[in-house]
């Protein structure tokens, strides 16, 4: 628990509850509320996702609601200059806007981009509206640039989204491997969890993959730091020893897979000492975690940005389920896969379809769930596009560069600090003939190029839906009243629908909802039937107690805690969500081709084979670039940067090397840095740590809305890591690669032995002696208290 200075916990006159807002894990939360104001938050210990536990964004994010920056009113551009106005005049603005451009060149001029951050019943209302209403293949949110890929592995592996795990199975695993994965950053309640067992008595082996020593490396049993673009090459690696060593369950192969007899082909052409040579791993540590996973007798595997961010990001996170499939280890206790989220709500990004993909995970390849769709929307089928797969967001900034695309709706994100290549992206959103209407809750540095500015309501201000990782369904509650004339997204949403005069085809409204409880009925009918059931869930349902995972339905009235045991998974080619992809190539499986590989719905192994990166290092590159997060921090810092104790936690750009390489170069602890590629250049000081050599770490949190320039770089050098990123993506899953880059770096001057701001309680643990410790908590805002509940102390 913490609360603000001056209130005890007998002060507060409400508890509101919610779940945690700037992370996936979906922990469960109340919200303090004193005199019509946030002013606290504690763990809900009746959850049965954190158990009362609380990240330490979460404990001090909320204080982001009160910042006095918030946007408080509309506005609209006059003459180059954003200016107050009234909801009618902008929002007559964004309609007005969307009208003359379908009227003059149809509904393929307009674009959205949302978020990974909103509410399940928003999402659901903008898809309505994108898909069913404006009629537009353009659509996609935020989780591209983090999820797309957890999303994408498990349609090639299972033929349908959603997580086949649940946290609890780290209460059960022997072994727990973790690919691309921080926990204890990304996840930090959730590797409280795995500390318990660690702990505690029969701890299970960890297995870490990751080029940097994050805390997660130092708990592991064997910690595996590949040469960066490698990841399936180290996996084909630990799959053909599990395969030489026989061990598989041949009968769980045989009844429930299709795809073994490629796999095995190829694995012969991977031993793991080429795999240990070309991931510049030790062999004898390769075969130990093969070893590992191999004898475990329940493995628990999880995935994140190290694998999705990176190259040949899909074939590598279907390597971590082709595990899994050999193994036999799924649908039971301590067996099961998690494609890690990286956001709060990603999960309903993709499930209501605001991502591009149909909602309730429909295919768009099938005809008969496009017309299923159009009968609970009362439409015509041919409303809804499903001419082609849904335009992801790289291909839809391609559009708006070559002016296809006119009208891009931004909300809940802020692609000109998230998005790769900065210098093209700034270029882009600001095009006389893009109207760019960006929705939110600060004057980011995308609101800044922005032609219409829609103040938005955020967590805590209004009420709707959630869902974490392993599909657990919270409810979070309005606490208090929005600043100023700031409103929730579903109230915005709705209002451009009215402006827009949707129609479904009996000339009634399209959208029949007003209300969030509304829209979470509205779509419960469209939900019935498919994989993410919520027909069990109500409101009610989720007052006063714990989350729900999905299905919830009839036939599993409490919800489902794991997915697809006894071998029962959701691919038949009549119900599956997607019929995949060629993992090289990103062509998509036609239907007839699906149904020949799979007839009988089983789950589908793939191989995958290693390719070079498209970026290696050289002479004049000669390190690789990774960028990633933080603990203290979340995306572009719009909350955690506003919040005392985590911006002082992390306060600015640092720059990771190994002490090889430092002391290669004659550079110390604190040295400022320039770090260039072909694409831009950024200054940071260095940060000497054990990250693997050759390899450079930038955080991707830090852009320009708390400089002198407010949303660009000055002309020395710039602070924000996507200055450097590539412009290129997975072919499956469509995901930008922010961990393949090759870059160079100089020194700027000496530090002069002062240290540079990075934490040192995380990866970014320092090898220096002497680097002043990050404090947190009280220590760096004296006037707040933290208060552990279950120690009573401070």
């Amino acid at each position: 628990m913490h609360l603000a200075e001056g209130v005890t916990e007998d002060e507060v006159d409400t508890w509101a509850q919610t779940a945690t807002i700037l992370h996936s894990n979906g922990d469960g939360l109340d919200l303090a509320v004193k005199d019509g104001r946030i002013v606290g938050v504690r763990g809900r210990a009746v959850d049965s996702v954190n158990h009362g536990r609380v990240d330490p964004k979460d404990l001090y994010g909320w204080q982001a609601n009160h910042s006095p920056d918030r946007l408080t009113a509309p506005l609209i551009r006059r003459n180059g200059e954003l200016v107050e106005t009234d909801w009618d005049t902008a929002m007559e603005a964004v309609a007005g806007r969307t009208k003359e451009l379908l009227a003059e060149r149809g509904p393929s001029s307009v674009g959205f981009y949302t978020t990974g951050q909103l509410f399940l019943e928003e999402y659901y209302t903008l898809a309505l509206i994108g898909h069913g209403g404006i009629g537009t293949n353009h659509m996609d949110g935020n989780t591209r640039l983090c999820t797309a890929t957890a999303a994408a592995a498990l349609k090639e592996s299972f033929g349908c989204d959603g997580q086949p795990g649940s946290y609890t199975d780290i209460d059960h695993a022997d072994v727990i491997a973790l690919y691309g994965h921080n926990m204890a950053e990304t996840q930090t309640v959730l590797w409280m969890r795995i500390l318990d067992r660690l702990a505690g008595p029969n701890p299970p082996a960890i297995i870490c993959v990751d080029p940097r020593e994050t805390p997660v490396a130092r708990a592991a049993t064997v910690h595996l730091a590949p040469r960066p673009g490698t990841n399936v090459m180290l996996m084909n690696g630990l799959l053909h020893e599990i395969v030489r060593n026989d061990w598989i369950d041949r009968d769980y192969l045989d009844q429930h897979t299709v795809g073994f007899d490629e796999l095995k082909k190829q694995l012969e052409n991977y031993p793991v000492e080429e795999a240990a040579q070309v991931c510049d791993v030790p062999v004898e540590d390769l075969r130990a975690a093969a070893r590992l996973i191999g004898t475990s007798e329940r493995l628990m595997s999880t995935v994140l940005q190290g694998f999705y961010q990176a190259h040949q990001a899909t074939a590598a996170s279907v390597q971590v389920n082709n595990i899994h499939l050999l193994r036999g280890m799924l649908g039971k206790p301590g067996c099961g896969v998690l494609q890690m989220n990286g956001q709060p709500t990603a999960e309903n990004t993709r499930e209501c379809g605001a991502d591009g993909d149909l909602p309730a995970f429909r295919n768009w390849s099938n005809d008969a769930h496009v017309e299923e769709l159009a009968r609970v929307w009362n439409i015509d089928p041919m409303r809804i596009p499903h001419y082609t797969a849904p335009t992801h967001l790289m291909q839809m900034m391609r559009y708006v560069e070559d002016g296809s695309i006119r009208f891009l709706y931004v909300n809940g994100t802020n692609p000109a600090v998230s998005l790769p290549e900065l210098t093209r992206i700034r270029s882009l959103l600001t095009q006389n003939r893009l109207f760019l209407v960006v929705q939110d809750i600060f004057m980011s540095e995308t609101a800044q190029l922005a032609d219409v500015v829609l103040p938005a309501a955020t967590w805590g201000e209004k009420t709707g839906t959630f869902t974490n990782t392993d599909r657990t369904v919270h409810l979070s509650e309005k606490a208090v009243e929005p600043p100023g004339q700031a409103r929730p997204d579903l109230e915005i949403f709705l209002d451009y629908a009215h402006r827009l005069d949707l129609r479904d085809k009996d000339g009634e409204p399209l959208i029949k909802w007003s209300t969030p409880e509304g829209a979470f009925e509205g779509w419960k009918q469209c939900s019935a039937g498919r994989p993410c059931d919520y027909t069990g869930i109500t409101y009610d349902r989720l007052r006063g107690g714990s989350g729900i995972q999905w299905p919830c339905n009839d036939e599993h009235p409490d919800g489902t805690e794991r997915l697809y045991a006894d071998g029962a998974f959701w691919s038949s080619p009549e119900y599956c969500e997607s019929y995949g992809r060629d993992m090289v190539t990103g062509a998509p499986l036609e239907p007839t081709e699906y149904k020949a590989m799979n007839p009988f719905g089983k789950a589908i192994i793939k191989a995958g084979e290693y390719l070079p990166s498209h970026e290696p290092v050289s002479d004049e590159f000669p390190y690789f670039l990774t960028t990633g997060r933080t603990l203290y921090h979340f995306h572009t810092r719009t909350k955690t940067g506003r919040a005392p104790q985590l911006q002082n936690a992390a306060p600015e750009v640092w720059v990771e090397m190994s002490d090889s390489d430092a002391g290669r170069h004659g550079w110390s602890e604190g040295d400022l840095l320039r770090i260039t590629t072909t694409r831009g250049q950024v200054d940071a000081k260095l940060r000497v740590c054990n990250i693997r050599p050759g390899v450079l770490f930038l955080p991707f949190h830090y852009g320009y809305w708390d400089t002198p320039s407010g949303h660009e770089p000055p002309d020395s050098g710039g602070r924000a890591a996507n200055e450097l990123t590539v412009t290129d993506w997975d072919p499956a899953s469509k995901q930008p690669l922010f961990k393949t880059g090759a870059a160079k770096v100089a020194r700027i001057c000496s530090g002069d032995g002062s240290a540079s701001a990075a934490p040192t309680t995380t990866a970014s643990k320092p090898t220096t002696v002497g680097v002043p410790a990050t404090s947190g908590g009280a220590d760096a805002a004296s006037s707040e208290t933290f208060v552990d509940a279950r120690e009573g102390t401070s």
